[in-house]
């Protein structure tokens, strides 16, 4: 394996000193990445992933749906059920809340009764046993037995087009179900249509509301074999008719199988009609299920050199790629082949970008974006153009986006720091001045708390909701805007939105060291407990308590750390983060208080950045000893190898990073911290063709504390590398050891 991933950057290092005009050839690799990688990964614990098949940031997501409703099936599949209902075509990888889940099929051998009523979706006629001993998943495949029909199914996908194929191995009658009125979750149908357009062809729509309020989706669908004979139902009534609609519709199609006993349907979608789904399907019309699955095998291959680690470990192999893998599925692609989508208003917009829906950008701002930024920063100006089209509906920037809908689900404007982070890094394709503007709108309306910040200098608690998050997400958002402001020399802005990020100091209670609640007429919130949590509703702190979290100041942190009366006192209480009992009060807790070591709950992103803080106060070796101890406590290779949701790549994101030795502290400032890497080597495969790699020597389980560094060859004594090193290529070399060297890193002044 070494001696393999040094041909492969050596061939790309020569390449890149080729005359750009000479045309360039891909090198030949077998490294065989897609093998590392495991799907089931996530689908267990609280993690909300699912193992179906996609390509890299797909439109389609096609995996099996258990039919259970509740929060572990957010993502239609969960690794401690064992029946089946089908497999739809939309699916939401490791949220908090469970949507989509649309354009169910499922093969059976028999006639079914499809005009019943279900007390829950496991119980239609048509659902299955099934065993994970026959069962299988990997990038761009999926493979289930279904123990009662005996069908053996397959799932792949290209980029708009899911691909389902069945192979018929026990008796009975050959057949396909649509069931458009399934539904998980948050979701229910409000219109539906079914239309036979031919005897291979069908068509139709699933309108639905649920956590995406709006949600509209078309869909195309080919068999590859004639439809024999059907049966359609319209609001649970059969209808003699070759086209259905109605609330809720499902249909039964049956085939012949002499010769071969497999069947096989691609289902293309479309937010806008079924004529831009048929257009999206024609992308792939001459592709059959056996070429795209090896097609997106060898998509997934690609995307996965884009980081080679080096490591004898099997089983770190298995968590960082599984992890670099989770990282590439959401956002989603949003618009069709034509350049169409639709917006939750329902005008139908012309892109001449490749747009994007599910940015869960509470989550993943922090690590997901930076990650993307660094690897794909064509797509990230696309995401940044697909927030700016939104912005032009809404007047404002996305909060948390949903096929097209705004679900205002979390706290903060988090579209502000993607934009930040993508300007600092020098990510062009989007208007800079037209995005500016979004950002400072955004934070200058009066709605979400932003009234309350501008009439008190803070946030206070008896005004709205979660308001101690609120106020600290607001101020890092408040920084990034006076940040961008100064780059383009809207000096009066800055004077503003730079005071505004300051907001947090209100809330710092030098007695107690925590961020805590203030009243309008500025009395702190009594009675206090920082272990106390209290789930959305009449609390202070977001999905967490004020141990998790009093440390969001990513922006300001000499500052902050002055607060707490210097590096010894703020570095005590750190430390007393991670020793604390592990105990949650109150009667409605989060649940996404997960992960725990002491109070830190690495299971939710508030946490995320905490252990990089020693850093900041001049401990790095306690990063190093804190970050080691997450990313050997926190991830493995189960289905329950997460622990807490994957929130559309985050968790993982957090884990790609750290693991390299590196972290997106704070995302706008174009830097990084430097952490405890855990492999050998790790080579980051950019763009522009160059590499940068991150050289452990003699790490080892014991051997986590950097010693010493070079980048380049010279010396490197500090904790944080730029956007801009890591971009012009080269090599950060750590000498690591058993034991932690306390003058490394840490600056003469440091407390």
């Amino acid at each position: 394996m070494l001696k393999k991933s040094f041909f492969l950057i050596a061939i790309l290092t020569l390449a890149s000193c080729k005359n750009d005009a000479e045309p360039q050839t891909e090198p030949e690799t077998d490294l065989n990445l897609t093998a590392q990688v495991d799907p089931f990964i996530g689908t267990g614990g609280h993690g909300h992933t699912y193992p179906g098949a996609t390509v890299p940031f797909g439109m389609v997501q096609v995996s099996p749906d258990n039919g259970t409703n509740g929060w572990d099936w957010c993502s239609g599949y969960h690794y401690s059920d064992s029946i089946v209902s089908g497999f739809s075509n939309l699916h939401l990888s490791g949220t908090g809340i469970g949507d989509l889940a649309d354009i169910l099929f499922m093969p059976t051998n028999k006639e079914v009764d499809l005009s019943g009523s279900y007390e829950k979706p496991a119980d239609r006629p048509y659902a299955s046993t099934y065993s994970h001993k026959r069962e299988s998943a990997e990038p761009g495949y999926y493979s289930v037995y279904l123990e009662d029909p005996q069908i053996k199914v397959g799932l792949t996908a290209t980029k708009r087009t899911g691909f389902q194929k069945y192979n018929y191995e026990g008796a009975g009658e050959a057949s396909v179900v649509l069931d458009l009125g399934f539904a998980i979750n948050w979701d229910a149908p409000t219109e539906t249509a079914i239309t036979i357009e031919n005897e291979t062809t069908i068509s139709g729509y699933r309108h639905s509301r649920g956590w995406a309020k709006n949600q509209k989706v078309f869909y195309v669908a080919q068999f590859s074999k004639p439809i024999a004979r059907h049966i359609l139902v319209a609001d649970k009534k059969v209808v003699d008719a070759d086209s259905v609609s109605g609330k809720t519709t499902a249909a039964q199609f049956f085939f012949n199988i002499d010769g071969s006993r497999d069947v096989t349907v691609k289902v293309s979608v479309s937010s806008v009609s079924v004529a831009n789904a048929k257009e999206n399907f024609a992308e792939a019309a001459d592709v059959d299920f056996e070429t795209a699955k090896t097609e997106a095998k060898k998509i997934w291959e690609k995307q996965l050199e884009h980081i080679v680690v080096e490591t004898p470990t099997d089983s770190l192999k298995t968590i960082f790629y599984s992890a670099l893998y989770h990282t590439q599925i959401a956002p989603v692609t949003f618009s069709d082949v034509n350049g169409q989508f639709r917006q939750e208003n329902d005008s139908i917009i012309d892109a001449d970008f490749t747009a994007y829906s599910t940015l869960s950008l509470w989550d993943t701002f922090r690590a997901e974006n930076p990650l993307l930024s660094l690897l794909e920063p064509e797509k990230t100006s696309d995401i940044i153009n697909s927030m700016l089209t939104y912005y032009e509906v809404h007047k404002s920037l996305p909060v948390w986006t949903l096929y097209g809908n705004e679900t205002n689900t979390m706290t903060g404007n988090h579209a502000i720091p993607v934009i930040a982070d993508a300007y600092f890094k020098g990510i062009k394709g989007f208007d800079a001045e037209k995005a500016y503007e979004a950002m400072k709108n955004t934070q200058m309306r009066d709605e979400r708390g932003l009234e309350f910040l501008k009439e008190y200098g803070y946030i206070p608690f008896d005004k709205i909701d979660e308001s101690v998050t609120f106020n600290l997400e607001y101020a890092y958002n408040d920084w990034c805007v006076g940040q961008m402001a100064k780059a383009l020399g809207h000096e009066e802005d800055y004077q503003y939105f730079n005071e505004r990020s300051k907001s947090y100091e209100k809330l710092y209670d030098p007695e107690t060291g925590f961020m805590r609640g203030k009243s309008s007429t500025g009395q702190w919130h009594e009675p206090f407990d920082p272990k106390f949590s209290r789930h959305r509703e009449n609390t202070d702190y977001t999905e967490g308590n004020a141990w998790q979290h009093s440390w969001f100041v990513l922006h300001d942190t000499d500052n902050f750390i002055k607060l707490h009366g210097g590096a010894e006192p703020f570095t005590g209480m750190l430390e007393q983060l991670f020793t604390e009992s592990s105990e949650i009060t109150g009667d409605f807790t989060s649940a996404d208080i997960s992960g725990l070591i002491g109070q830190y709950a690495h299971g939710n992103e508030p946490s995320h950045h905490i252990a990089y803080l020693f850093n900041r106060a001049g401990k790095p070796w306690r990063t190093q000893y804190w970050v080691n101890h997450i990313l050997k406590t926190q991830y493995n290779t189960t289905p329950n190898g997460l622990s807490g949701n994957e929130d559309a790549g985050q968790m993982s994101a957090w884990y790609v990073w750290s693991s390299m030795g590196l972290y997106p502290f704070n995302p706008a400032s174009a830097a990084y911290e430097i952490g405890s890497p855990v492999y050998a080597k790790s080579t980051i495969n950019l763009l522009s063709g160059k590499t940068f790699t991150i050289t452990a020597e003699g790490v080892s389980e014991e051997n986590f504390y950097i010693q010493s560094a070079t980048l380049n060859g010279e010396e490197f004594n500090q904790t944080s590398i730029t956007h801009k090193q890591i971009t012009a290529g080269g090599e950060l070399k750590l000498a690591m050891g058993a034991t932690p060297n306390k003058s490394w890193g840490v600056t003469a002044d440091a407390e």
